[in-house]
């Protein structure tokens, strides 16, 4: 890979399927976590990945162990950071007195922000960066989603709550709630949105992804939103924190996330 000190490698790992595609769960055991890494590394053509982390939590094998095989990897200069994905606090206190943790990738967004009660403090109070998915709730809150909007074949957000019938209708009322005061700003509501992740702490990295050059420009534009006191009080009134109506995944994918248990 390119010497680019502006380039960070982070993989994640552990998600199974079989040929067809079909989903057989996460692998969490050291040898499969060293037989991946081995694979990611002859596939990227490189030495070392900046930050390896599991894509979720293995229920079948203690964190500690998976962490542990990871860490033996950084020994062997394979690996730079240990990063965890939509881990739990509890979870990311034992991985981290196995060995430290660089940072957590968790959803974090106006309508999603129960990582506030307890994961958040807990990443905080070790020195863990957050890595915020989902800053747009998946376009819902983009200020660009309509309520007939026809999805594409395979889109899960076809059969995610937040996106299903009168849901939608409620949570597009929030949005309506922040065009309102991102036009007082002459924002738009993406940029509101991200802006207000931006300003959650120095600690906090949004990640948003950007299908066309016109989506990336206003993405961009969020850097020089600046919310005053005033502005965030008002955001948080016009979206609390429990405002959302529906959870971000169904009920089986809810069931992977140890962050939401």
């Amino acid at each position: 890979l390119p010497p680019l000190a502006l380039v960070r490698v982070s993989v994640r790992f552990g998600a199974q399927r079989d040929y067809d595609g079909n989903w057989l769960g996460y692998d969490g055991r050291p040898a499969a976590v060293k037989t991946s890494l081995a694979y990611t590394l002859r596939r990227l053509g490189s030495d070392y990945v900046d930050v390896y982390r599991m894509a979720r939590a293995d229920p079948a094998v203690p964190i500690e162990e998976t962490v542990g095989a990871i860490a033996e990897e950084v020994q062997k200069g394979r690996v730079r950071h240990i990063g965890l994905s939509e881990a739990g606090a509890e979870s990311i206190r034992r991985a981290h007195a196995v060995h430290p943790i660089a940072d957590v990738q968790l959803e974090y967004a106006l309508l999603t922000r129960g990582i506030e009660r307890e994961i958040l403090p807990a990443c905080r109070e070790l020195g863990i960066s957050v890595t915020a998915y989902g800053v747009l709730s998946r376009g819902l809150i983009s200020g660009h989603w309509r309520k007939d909007r026809e999805l594409a074949a395979g889109d899960f957000r076809a059969t995610s709550p937040r996106f299903s019938g009168d849901n939608l209708a409620h949570n597009l009322g929030l949005v309506d709630a922040l065009r309102a005061l991102a036009e007082t700003k002459g924002v738009t509501v993406a940029q509101l949105a991200i802006a207000w992740v931006l300003g959650r702490g120095a600690d906090i990295v949004p990640l948003v992804g950007a299908r066309t050059r016109e989506r990336l420009a206003e993405a961009l534009g969020a850097l020089d939103v600046t919310l005053t006191e005033r502005d965030l009080a008002a955001i948080e009134a016009a979206v609390p924190q429990d405002a959302v109506a529906g959870t971000r995944y169904g009920e089986a994918q809810m069931a992977h996330l140890d962050s939401e248990r």
